[in-house]
């Protein structure tokens, strides 16, 4: 049986870089992309706030190091399930912040072209399957993308991701023992942000360690700190070349801390604040600014040249989504069924 789980998470080192082979655009747009994701979020929270966004908002904010870090490490052919706080994975793919903030605001340029207006909606022809409510449903789809990867030899590997919580219900076992027992390629990341909704993980488990349930998949698991963007882009790395390699899928537990309410219009009163205080030291964004500053892999030029290049993007998206028309009723009929061929 593979073996499982470490007790502590991983986390990356100076003495780690080589191993990532990692050119210096690769680390400038690991920030680059973690930077947009935030700016993004931000800017979508306040349009909420000034009531210009119908239905909900649910950040990712303190998770970017995942889904950046996650994502980053794919081939363009990888197919990404990504689950409501995985922003900054659509903009990897390739995802455009005109066509997001246009989704947000419902409008006919967004990625559903109106028919919705958050974060559900994929993007086939960047490789991005479009997420499911019940966030562990997408485990199943995730297999499924991988068992026909594996019968069409196309050498695909599905990245999903799950919460603390969706890691509790029977469709995250039924598709991780599904894709363990015919070697599937895919890669799970549980995202353990602490809470799901407002129960918290103590509440919702007696694990110690959610990734522990690997073990009785015969997959391995591994634990990696979930707001350090580069030990989670190495793990990713080598579960991604193991799936690749037709060893079949690896279980990723993530730690971080949601920062946020489950969404918007959740104030989060039950969480206790000294644990929002603690992480709050621990910003993916911050801690990875720190390691580039150390280590010399910036320059403050190179540093103030991506916060301008992602502000301008931003506001360029915001008023491109403002300015873009509202979809006509008529269209809500259109590509409703599939063709057949």
């Amino acid at each position: 049986m593979p073996k499982s789980k470490k007790e502590n998470p991983i986390t990356f080192r100076k003495d780690d870089i080589p191993s990532l082979e990692f050119s210096h655009e690769d680390f400038l747009n690991l920030y680059y992309f973690m930077k947009l994701s935030r700016e993004i979020e931000l800017r979508v929270i306040n349009l909420y706030r000034q009531g210009k966004i119908l239905g909900g908002v649910y950040s990712g904010i303190g998770h970017e190091a995942i889904s950046v870090g996650s994502t980053f490490v794919l081939g363009e052919e990888d197919i990404l399930l990504p689950m409501h706080r995985d922003m900054g994975a659509h903009l990897v793919k390739g995802q455009t912040v005109e066509r997001i903030l246009a989704q947000y605001l419902g409008k006919e340029a967004g990625v559903t072209r109106g028919r919705d207006g958050n974060m559900h909606h994929g993007d086939l022809s960047r490789g991005i399957v479009g997420m499911i409510s019940h966030l562990a449903a997408m485990i199943p789809v995730a297999a499924g993308v991988a068992l026909a990867s594996k019968l069409q030899k196309k050498n695909r590997v599905a990245l999903t991701f799950v919460g603390d919580g969706g890691s509790n219900v029977g469709d995250f076992h039924e598709g991780l023992n599904f894709a363990g027992a015919l070697k599937l390629p895919m890669v799970l990341v549980i995202e353990n942000n602490q809470f799901a909704y407002s129960t918290p993980i103590s509440k919702q488990t007696a694990a110690k360690n959610l990734v522990d349930r690997a073990a009785g998949y015969g997959i391995p698991g591994v634990i990696v700190d979930g707001n350090d963007v580069l030990a989670v882009a190495k793990v990713c790395r080598e579960a991604v070349e193991r799936a690749r390699a037709g060893r079949g899928p690896t279980l990723i537990e993530a730690k971080t801390m949601r920062m946020r309410g489950h969404s918007e219009h959740d104030d989060h009163a039950y969480v206790p604040p000294e644990l929002l205080e603690t992480w709050k030291g621990r910003d993916p964004i911050q801690q990875y600014e720190r390691f580039l500053t150390e280590n010399t892999l910036w320059t403050s030029d190179e540093r103030e040249e991506i916060e301008a290049r992602v502000k301008k993007e931003v506001d360029d998206g915001v008023d491109f989504a403002e300015k873009s028309p509202f979809p006509r009723g008529e269209q809500a009929l259109e590509d409703v069924y599939a063709p057949v061929e």
